[in-house]
């Protein structure tokens, strides 16, 4: 039987490999991606007994790379747009009228919007943390936010470089796909629920401050 990874959600302009795990029997049968909602009905996208096409290796949108000694062929998706969301499926073409090619499904859904690296970040006090924020190619040209939840008069705005900064905090925006937020010298009363926010969307994260560790030394 052929294996994938559970469905996922994938932020608009960005990129997805998918494994795909087939049994030892099946190393040097043909295996395909294919998309549709009905396994008989689903459209190959790509074949791994099929030439690469004229285009430079660079320009595919599907590509599919086969490594039969680690029994996985993996399928990476390039600049996925809205309306690539559905339903697509792993497939062994095993042949034959009465034998079925072994299939395994997930479903991508490829949203708009923001998503955060790690959702609760935690630091010592007086060190710095740093939180990445993820946001679809939507969002480049909006300015980005960082605010205390529950005061958005807390909010601080990056300029049109993609930064600010002050004693507290920095923000960078690489203008392509993501911005990191650092929180400088953490004290205790900065533990709490903050947003990423750009355009009508937000994001929650938790910073949790710890008190410094005392290192313990040997009589």
């Amino acid at each position: 039987r052929v294996t994938t990874v559970g469905d996922l959600a994938v932020l608009e302009g960005r990129s997805v490999m998918i494994p795909c795990h087939y049994g030892p029997q099946y190393a040097s049968y043909v295996k395909y991606w294919c998309r549709g909602s009905v396994k008989d009905l689903c459209t190959s996208l790509v074949r791994s007994d099929a030439p690469r096409g004229p285009a430079a290796a660079g320009e595919d949108k599907v590509v599919m790379f086969d490594d039969p000694v680690q029994q996985v062929f993996t399928v990476t998706m390039t600049e996925l747009q809205k309306e690539d969301s559905g339903w697509y499926w792993c497939g062994v073409e095993v042949g034959g009228v009465w034998s079925a090619d072994v299939t395994a499904s997930l479903h991508i859904n490829v949203i708009q919007g923001l998503s955060v690296v790690n959702s609760m970040v935690s630091g010592e006090e007086g060190t710095s943390v740093t939180v990445q924020c993820l946001y679809s190619q939507g969002y480049r040209q909006h300015e980005k936010r960082w605010c205390r939840s529950g005061d958005w008069s807390s909010c601080l705005v990056t300029d049109g470089e993609g930064r600010y900064e002050d004693q507290a905090v920095e923000i960078r925006d690489d203008l392509t796909k993501a911005f990191t937020v650092t929180l400088k010298g953490l004290a205790r009363r900065d533990t709490g629920w903050y947003w990423c926010a750009a355009g009508q969307q937000q994001v929650a994260v938790y910073i949790l401050v710890t008190p410094p560790s005392h290192h313990h030394h040997h009589h």
